[in-house]
């Protein structure tokens, strides 16, 4: 139970706009407490708690046993009060650059997994470089020694595409995840970057 209470569930606003997303035990406490409703992914109709409570689930649908009933697990929800749709930067770290850069040696392209990789400065830091979206790369260990202190110009290696900020989804960090239900929501673009992972 405990790994359908950590699914994802995608979080709408008022407006139906994607703004997040929660995991399934959240999801239905935002429905418990009013602050959302359920979207059912067969008609898109909005649920409370009540009524979603009473509705079992079918076949192999997934859902939450409790003491005494059985809880459709939510695929969506909408936030009864939220209108927004935040404006938000990927922020820079280890985890999101390696999901950039999508676990790829950049200069060479191997993809040897993530103990195999390095952050690398194209400018290098003994040189002023800094640690930012436009100056990291994942680097194998074999092209980071090569590369050592010099520019990827100096060291004739170039990157494979130049570092760049990402583009923030609302449900960035939730890339292996795709519910067919949700691309009513999200483009195409989404996926297909999301998924090349």
């Amino acid at each position: 139970m405990v790994a359908v209470l950590t699914r994802p569930t995608l979080v709408l606003n008022r407006n139906w706009q994607p703004v997040g997303v929660a995991s399934v035990a959240r999801s239905l406490t935002l429905v418990a407490s009013e602050r959302a409703r359920i979207v059912d992914p067969r008609d898109y109709r909005q649920h409370t708690w009540a009524d979603w409570a009473r509705m079992a689930p079918e076949g192999d649908e997934l859902f939450v046993q409790s003491v005494r009933s059985r809880v459709r697990v939510p695929e969506i929800i909408t936030l009864v009060a939220y209108e927004r749709v935040p404006r938000c930067e990927v922020a820079f770290n280890r985890r999101n650059l390696f999901r950039r850069d999508a676990y790829t040696c950049q200069f060479c392209g191997s993809r040897p997994g993530s103990e195999e990789l390095t952050i690398d400065h194209v400018l290098p830091r003994s040189r002023g470089g800094t640690s930012t979206w436009d100056n990291c790369v994942l680097a194998c260990l074999q092209c980071n020694a090569r590369k050592a202190n010099r520019t990827p110009a100096e060291a004739r290696m170039p990157l494979r595409k130049a570092p760049v900020r990402p583009k923030w989804q609302p449900i960035y960090s939730w890339s292996k995840v795709r519910i067919a239900s949700w691309s009513q929501f999200l483009s195409e673009a989404y996926w297909s970057v999301e998924l090349e992972e």
